[in-house]
């Protein structure tokens, strides 16, 4: 019987998952160097659809203290389609679904420090999770944003004629015969990436800015259609990574918030934590 890699994939969601990496991975809390690496872990605590590091505390050069703060924020899950829930990265780093103790990592040279977390699996002795988000990361001499990229997670980007039309109601926001189709990993559906001149409403600055690790940094975009705020509806990647340079100043809408038609076909909203 043929396996489905997604579901296999997901039926692992709920363990401790772990992938050894070759890469040098160094760490800088303000400018100070508190770790320097060649044998980091990439790991995924139960739930989580994005991976985090690991690093050896022996090539921690930072002090490594118990938490005053344990608390642990509340966990509202989302899921995509009908599948399991999961945690996203807008959960923060707090969030703990494998045992072991929550800690903080100070830099000696400032009154700096970030929140860690020492994993009680015998697998894993020795090693410490930094929060990716308090710190600044290298992959050799390289920067990375938004959190280590998956080894098993790729984007790919292809030119389409297909026609692609996305509207509220009676209005059409963007049609398009000239998109880049942008697919994600085992994300359920591609994303469409239009030129601007095929946008037919006014867009305006809106209030969120995301980053992803495989994209960059994205700049949100609000518009009024039939007198109602849409908020956030759309985003561009302005300045975007390597992986991404196709679809630099292209407008993306999301789609599961609007009426998306393909070849004058509808498409039927898929549900994700953006919905």
């Amino acid at each position: 019987m043929a396996v489905s890699m997604v579901d296999q994939m997901m039926s692992a969601l709920p363990e401790l998952r772990v992938q050894p990496t070759t890469k040098r991975i160094r760490v800088r809390l303000g400018g100070e160097l508190i770790a320097d690496t060649q044998d980091a872990v990439l790991i995924w605590e139960p739930k989580r659809i994005v991976a985090s590091y690991a690093v050896p505390v022996a090539d921690v050069f930072a002090a490594l203290r118990r938490a005053a703060n344990t608390e642990v924020p509340s966990i509202e899950e989302v899921s995509f389609q009908n599948g399991p829930p999961v945690l996203d990265p807008s959960h923060p780093f707090a969030i703990h679904t494998a045992a072991g103790r929550a800690l903080t990592v100070n830099a000696e040279s400032a009154s700096r420090e970030a929140a860690a977390f020492r994993p009680a699996d015998p697998d894993l002795a020795g090693y410490v999770v930094l929060d990716f988000d308090a710190l600044q990361w290298w992959e050799e001499d390289e920067p990375i944003v938004g959190h280590p990229r998956d080894p098993f997670h790729r984007i790919d980007i292809r030119h389409s004629s297909r026609p692609v039309r996305l509207s509220r109601g009676d209005v059409v926001l963007a049609e398009s015969t000239n998109s880049m189709m942008l697919f994600e990993g085992a994300f359920p559906m591609a994303r469409y990436y239009l030129p601007r001149a095929d946008v037919r409403i006014d867009l305006r600055p809106g209030t969120v800015h995301s980053t992803c690790a495989y994209k960059g940094h994205a700049t949100h975009y609000s518009a009024v259609v039939d007198g109602q705020e849409l908020e956030n509806i759309a985003w561009s990647y302005e300045e975007p990574l390597d992986d991404a340079t196709r679809i630099k100043g292209h407008v993306c809408f999301y789609q599961e918030r609007l009426d998306l038609m393909i070849d004058g076909d509808p498409v039927e909203r898929v549900r994700t934590p953006w919905s």
